[in-house]
């Protein structure tokens, strides 16, 4: 199962989360059952690219993301993907996955996701 966090840097597991996963510069994916870890660029329309992060995120085989937060319209989104979408992340990406298998990480809802998007999560 791949496993996203959006990042600051290139740094692995040791990268740290961006509070902004639309406009994350890199998004870390660990594969959990191989333990490979990949840093991918955000190439989103974010990030002047194309696609919204949810699509790139799609094509890069990721089933489960782990964020801050974001717009409930991302959780939807997402959700048409079948990509499941968790919020309360922070730290480095380790800190994050460890909160997740804990289950200290909520799933993203109606009620738990920024009604606005132009604060800073």
């Amino acid at each position: 199962m791949k496993v996203c966090v959006p990042t600051r840097d290139n740094n692995g597991m040791e990268g740290a989360v961006e509070q902004h996963f639309g406009k994350a510069p890199t998004y870390t994916i660990l594969d959990t059952d191989s333990g490979e870890v990949s840093v991918i660029p955000n190439t989103s329309d974010h990030m002047g690219g194309t696609d919204l992060p949810p699509e790139l995120l799609y094509k890069n085989g990721v089933e489960i993301m782990l964020c801050s937060g974001l717009g409930y319209r991302a959780v939807k989104i997402f959700e048409s993907y079948g990509i499941d979408v968790f919020v309360g992340a922070r730290g480095t990406v380790q800190d994050t996955i460890e909160a997740w298998k804990a289950g200290q990480l909520n799933n993203a809802s109606a009620e738990n996701t920024c009604a606005e998007h132009d604060h800073h999560h």
